[in-house]
């Protein structure tokens, strides 16, 4: 049987600090996987569930989307894979006593660990407006709530619909369907945090915002570059094919403020042999300044223009245009400035330089720290020059390859989460369904909150995540929640979103990837879309955690039948009952998806979507080629007396969710509120090693945060920059801070002062 939750808040502001380690995995992950997952699930739930991940007649893992190769290992999961799926199948539960016991400002002063900690929510709850906690609430009266709430409204773009990447593509493509006959685009997702600077950049420069590389072609790779992106945390399968490629010859550039041990060695737990010695990743560490990356390709492309022979001259005449813009302005690139910019030597440069021109294929590996920049957008747009500039796009063995966090946040944006749909998309609905969608832009994930802010919206539904956790400038974000008429969410287990309510709050409990889903028309599965645009079916095997539970499907679908009533024509009860029925209209709405069912039947492991740039060389952008771009460089500028701090993850966490108070491979256990701070930056700032501070943000237009009691941890950042986790930072950036052209909260250059604090 599983252990019970923790009952009191544990302290998280005094953590032990060890050195940072140096390889990831083996023995200590399986047994750190172990231990967590006999916790939550039990010895047999653990093997009867473990067993059932990532594989072809299994369940998609919940956590992050790293696909899968053909050939699958037994167990097809890593570390915090095991965690995500062990907090989904827990036989921890969340009940009604419990909310009779923990009115909301209760909830509100717990931390988001102990609030997960809690387990499964079992039944559906309603805070009635006054009310001091959650009620169970009727599902039916659930739905006439959110009827009430949402046809009272004075316009359909009072509305915003929120989706979190594990929404999968049947459930995203009924919620944007039902949003647009309802008549709002106000479809903000997850994307808009943390990919949409790539989704941005892709698509004015290869007219497709995904990446153009598939598994094998990690495995074909000369040389691959992993800038900005932590694997050895935030996606440990990607280090399994890292490791692929370094056996058939590929080499790997690191390209980071801080050295991550995921990227140094990796000791794969699938082997004897790795497990025991691992294998070493990185060849060349470029331990850059955070912003910096920019002005690292800049330099690079300039010294590619100046080499003889390395320029792919038949592939820029045929496939791309804007070159002599783009290489009048990389010519002008400053080695000195650059190393400014980057904190890197010439010989690091130069060492990154041979290796780039020794590689026939060539693949850009990145996630948040390039897309959550001020100057996200531009630095996407270099990266894609400088692989243009070799014609490694389009060719086995490279591209561009941004890795996504949620396990279907690349397919929720396929089906159309989208606050800005493309006319063909809305087309294509209009005519399957009769119905006549809106075609201005809605609302993305910073503008919703405005939105909510300044009473222009009023009701706030979210399938899954933990909006208020996630979302920057908390102390606004949570008074814009407050503001609102009725909040909405649809979640298996507690978080902070939970407790800052808006006038009337419900809460609707949802089956997970784990849980058997059993409908009308009989077992479902549902569908997801992996990194590299691989289709594939997720089928829970696990007794529901509560016989009060509705799928995600089957609660848009009810939603839809109480808001929108006779009126509408679209067969939302066919829909709830049998899955096959929505793909079947995907196969005729979503270009890529035609023969939906048939195809997945045939390829139990799934298929691939067209790719354009891969497949064909074929680039639909708006000149027709790939567009090399020309921004101007830019990085964050530091006054005296400052850092530059990045948010970023723990070992014990994905995304918002804290599975554990530990960040092994750095070293820290049993905390969070801890800022990593170089030893030479932190005697110049007088901080010593164990000292307390507050982290004060400081803006151009002369605003400031504040976020307050962190442990200074020495640590081997890069010079002048430090780190701290989210969500404990996001009070650190305000709303307004957000990426030129994507509007992605700027969360990873962020300019501070530390300031001496009382906390002990």
């Amino acid at each position: 049987m599983a252990s019970k939750p923790p009952a009191g808040d544990p302290v998280q502001d005094a953590p032990q600090v060890a050195p940072p380690q140096h390889a990831a995995a083996g023995l200590p992950a399986i047994g750190h996987t172990l231990r967590m997952s006999r916790a939550q699930m039990g010895v047999a739930r653990t093997a009867r569930t473990l067993l059932k991940v990532n594989q072809k007649d299994g369940f998609d893992c919940p956590g992050c989307a790293w696909p899968e190769g053909d050939e699958r290992h037994v167990a097809e999961f890593c570390e915090n894979g095991a965690k995500a799926v062990a907090e989904e199948a827990t036989l921890r539960r969340v009940t009604p006593d419990f909310f009779a016991a923990h009115p909301i400002a209760d909830l509100a002063t717990r931390s988001g660990y102990w609030l997960g900690q809690q387990g499964r929510i079992t039944h559906p709850v309603y805070a009635a407006e006054g009310a001091d906690r959650y009620e169970p609430v009727s599902w039916e009266r659930a739905f006439a709530i959110i009827a009430e709430e949402l046809t009272a409204l004075g316009s359909p773009d009072e509305a915003v619909f929120y989706t979190s990447g594990r929404t999968s593509n049947e459930a995203a493509f009924l919620l944007q369907l039902f949003a647009r006959e309802f008549g709002t685009n106000n479809l903000p997702d997850c994307s808009n945090m943390c990919h949409e600077s790539s989704g941005s950049a892709l698509t004015e420069t290869i007219g497709i915002g995904k990446g153009s590389v598939s598994l094998e072609d990690l495995h074909r790779a000369d040389l691959i570059i992993v800038a900005g992106q932590n694997p050895g945390t935030n996606h440990p399968r990607m280090l399994s094919a890292l490791e692929k490629a370094k056996a058939s010859g590929a080499r790997i550039i690191s390209v980071n403020p801080l050295p991550e041990a995921g990227l140094e060695r990796f000791k794969n737990p699938q082997t004897p042999r790795g497990m025991i010695k691992g294998a070493s990743l990185t060849d060349l560490f470029l331990q850059i300044r955070i912003g910096g990356d920019q002005a690292l390709f800049r330099l690079l492309n300039k010294l590619v223009l100046e080499t003889d022979g390395a320029v792919d001259r038949r592939f820029v005449e045929e496939h791309t245009h804007g070159f002599e813009e783009f290489a009048a302005a990389a010519t002008a690139a400053d080695w000195d400035e650059t190393l400014a910019a980057t904190g890197l030597t010439r010989d690091e440069i130069e060492r990154a330089l041979r290796m780039v021109l020794a590689s026939q294929r060539t693949i850009v590996c990145w996630a948040m720290g390039l897309t959550q920049h001020k100057h996200s957008v531009a630095t996407i747009r270099e990266v894609v020059n400088f692989l243009l500039l070799r014609g490694n796009i389009g060719r086995p063995g490279a591209g561009v390859c941004p890795v996504r966090g949620h396990s279907n946040v690349q397919g929720d944006r396929t089906m159309g989460i989208f606050e800005r749909p493309s006319a063909g998309f809305l087309d294509a609905l209009d005519k399957e369904f009769g119905i006549t969608s809106p075609r201005h832009h809605g609302l993305d994930v910073v503008r919703a909150i405005q939105a909510l802010r300044d009473g222009r919206a009023k009701v706030f539904f979210a399938m899954g995540g933990n909006f208020v956790g996630a979302t920057p400038d908390t102390e606004v974000t949570e008074a814009a929640m407050r503001r609102a008429r009725l909040t909405v969410h649809v979640s298996t287990k507690l978080n902070r979103s939970h407790a800052v309510t808006g006038t009337r709050a419900l809460i609707l409990p949802t089956l997970g990837r784990t849980d058997k889903d059993v409908q009308r028309g009989g077992k479902q599965f549902v569908t997801v879309e992996d990194s590299m645009s691989l289709v594939h079916a997720s089928r829970g095997n696990l007794p529901p955690a509560s016989p009060h539970l509705l799928s995600e499907p089957a609660i848009v679908a009810r939603m839809a039948r109480a808001v929108l009533g006779e009126a509408s024509a679209t067969p939302w009860e066919e829909f709830e009952a049998d899955y096959a029925t929505i793909r079947d209209r995907i196969a005729r709405v979503v270009p890529g998806f035609e023969d939906f069912n048939a195809r997945l039947a045939a390829n139990p492991g799934g298929f691939a979507l067209p790719h354009a740039p891969r497949d064909e060389r074929r680039f639909p952008t708006r000149t027709g080629r790939a567009n090399f771009t020309a921004a101007p460089v830019e990085y964050p500028q530091v006054p005296e007396g400052r850092l530059l701090l990045q948010t970023l993850r723990s070992h014990d966490q994905y995304n918002t969710t804290i599975y554990g108070l530990d960040d092994r491979y750095r070293g820290i256990r049993g905390g969070r509120r801890v800022v990593l701070v170089h030893p030479d930056d932190a005697r110049e700032l007088g901080l010593a090693d164990g000292a307390y501070t507050d982290l004060v943000s400081e803006w151009t237009d002369g605003t400031e945060r504040r976020a307050a009691g962190f442990r200074v941890v020495h640590y081997p950042t890069a010079r002048g920059c430090a780190a701290a986790y989210y969500p404990e930072t996001n009070v650190l950036v305000p709303l307004d801070s957000t990426a030129d052209v994507s509007n992605t909260p700027a969360s990873k250059s962020v300019v501070v002062r530390l300031e001496q604090s009382p906390s002990a």
